[in-house]
């Protein structure tokens, strides 16, 4: 078993600029994963002389590079639950918003000529409690009713079991509009996209420190390399994992990184895979403490989880490689001659709401915490920045929204595991 993603396996990293970063840009995007390339790529096209800062030796090397292969619509949040807070119509709105930010993706692949096995299967949302299957329910009912989402379906037992060869679910709520991708290449062809069009991007370049220039949105950027001065900053980075980067210290009070991690197996063979999910969808069941799989194009099975609540490390991986090998054969205990190739994990950056937030502070703009819904949002997300950046504010969905601190998260998340029992508690009682 390989401690390492599936998705950079032979695939050649990104080169990215040879030279040191120094000079005058329009626009300096902190962070070299999905986000900050779309929104780079966006830029170009433009026009704009734009550098992308990336602090790892390679793009969409964080979470843009770790997950699961799904490009999800639907709100991480329970849609009725968010209505009822925020009233049907920003409900309405922001859900719709996952739709578009599917299509924008797909937009980017068929603009871009991206080859990334990008296919619209759906997302099948399993409900592993009688109870569960009765909230899809009453959710679809309210979607459906308040002109949400037409392309909906609920799936009975019956249904779900033609399909997913597990006796572990009591039906499932389809999205017919979810797809899923290969995110290495989709990666590298978005990086590659983006430089055609003029932006540079420097690998192996953190940002050290933001100096304002005036009062307005000009600053300097330091990094170990060199200094770049642009007019306009875009923070497109889990910033949770980095430094404080001078006063925006406060976005790292209000996100906490999150493990998720996830194994692949050995190839099961096109017709094991075939009658293992028969409708090659995306698939995320109910609870807190939730797995997600999928199929790949070579026939194996992706399969992830919230398996600990901890940080990813070869050590942290291995351990959850093992948590996921156990949650894997009790959904489908036929597999238990299957090997398991591949395990990785990766962070999610988790807001207090499970909702992005996305605007501008002390001159800086900012698009993160996307909540494990990123691989869409996150693209999404850049192209609305770049139309942010250019005077039209009212295009970014986020905008307005408050974002207070989460109590007691200053540093390092020593609250996690607190956390992981608490949604076992949940699961448990539900």
């Amino acid at each position: 078993m390989k401690l390492d993603t599936l998705w950079k396996q032979d695939l050649p990293g990104y080169r990215g600029q040879a030279q040191a970063p120094a000079g005058k840009v329009d626009v300096a995007v902190v962070g070299g994963g999905f986000c900050g390339l779309s929104a780079a790529l966006a830029l170009a096209r433009r026009g704009a002389n734009v550098a992308v800062l990336e602090a790892c030796d390679d793009v969409a090397a964080q979470a843009s590079g770790r997950n699961g292969g799904h490009v999800n619509n639907g709100l991480a949040v329970d849609y009725a639950g968010l209505a009822a807070r925020v009233g049907t119509v920003q409900a309405r709105a922001w859900y719709q918003t996952y739709d578009a930010a599917v299509d924008t993706v797909e937009s980017v692949i068929r603009q871009e000529a991206i080859e990334c096995d990008f296919v619209r299967h759906g997302k099948l949302k399993l409900a592993t409690r009688a109870a569960h299957y009765d909230a899809l329910s009453r959710s679809c009912e309210q979607l459906l009713r308040d002109g949400v989402d037409p392309d909906i379906e609920m799936l009975d037992a019956a249904r779900v079991r033609a399909e997913v060869d597990s006796d572990a679910f009591h039906g499932g709520l389809l999205y017919k509009k979810s797809a899923q991708m290969h995110m290495g290449r989709f990666a590298l062809g978005l990086a590659q996209a983006a430089q055609r069009h003029g932006a540079r991007i420097y690998l192996n370049t953190p940002l050290q420190r933001l100096e304002r220039i005036g009062s307005g949105h000009a600053h300097r950027l330091h990094t170990p390399s060199g200094v770049v001065q642009a007019d306009q900053v875009l923070l497109a980075t889990g910033i949770s994992r980095h430094g404080s980067y001078g006063s925006l210290g406060w976005i790292r009070r209000r996100i906490v990184p999150i493990g998720s991690f996830i194994v692949a197996t050995e190839p099961l063979g096109r017709a094991r895979a075939q009658a293992l999910l028969a409708g090659r969808r995306t698939y995320v069941t109910t609870g807190n403490l939730h797995y997600y799989f999928r199929l790949s194009p070579d026939d194996r099975l992706i399969f992830g989880g919230r398996a600990r609540f901890a940080v990813s490390s070869p050590q942290s991986d291995a351990k959850s490689g093992a948590i996921l090998r156990q949650g894997l054969m009790q959904v489908f205990p036929q597999l238990a001659d299957v090997a398991i190739d591949y395990c990785w994990g990766g962070l999610v950056d988790m807001t207090q709401d499970r909702l992005p937030h996305a605007g501008e502070r002390d001159g800086v703009y900012y698009a993160m915490g996307y909540s494990g819904h990123g691989t869409q949002m996150s693209v999404h997300m850049g192209q609305i920045m770049s139309r942010v950046l250019a005077g039209d504010a009212d295009a970014n969905p986020w905008r307005g929204r408050d974002w207070p601190a989460i109590p007691g998260h200053v540093g390092p998340p020593w609250f996690l595991p607190a956390v992981g029992l608490y949604f076992k508690l949940k699961d448990m009682l539900s």
